[in-house]
């Protein structure tokens, strides 16, 4: 159960980053690219959690 929370709190959070760093380009503010940039590896480590999860099953 916990391997899809995670994998989809990851997904939420790099999709949420990427919105962020466009936002961030198309108003040329550096500080929210580098805010979208951070978000988006949460996500990435997120997700990695998860399949770490999945793989290892109830023994988690």
């Amino acid at each position: 159960m916990g391997e899809l929370k995670d994998t989809m709190k990851g997904l939420g959070n790099e999709v949420a980053g990427n919105a962020k760093q466009a936002a961030g380009e198309a108003r040329n503010d550096p500080a929210q690219k580098a805010e979208g940039k951070a978000q988006e590896r949460k996500g990435e480590l997120q997700q990695g959690v998860g399949k770490v999860k999945g793989a290892l099953g109830d023994r988690v």
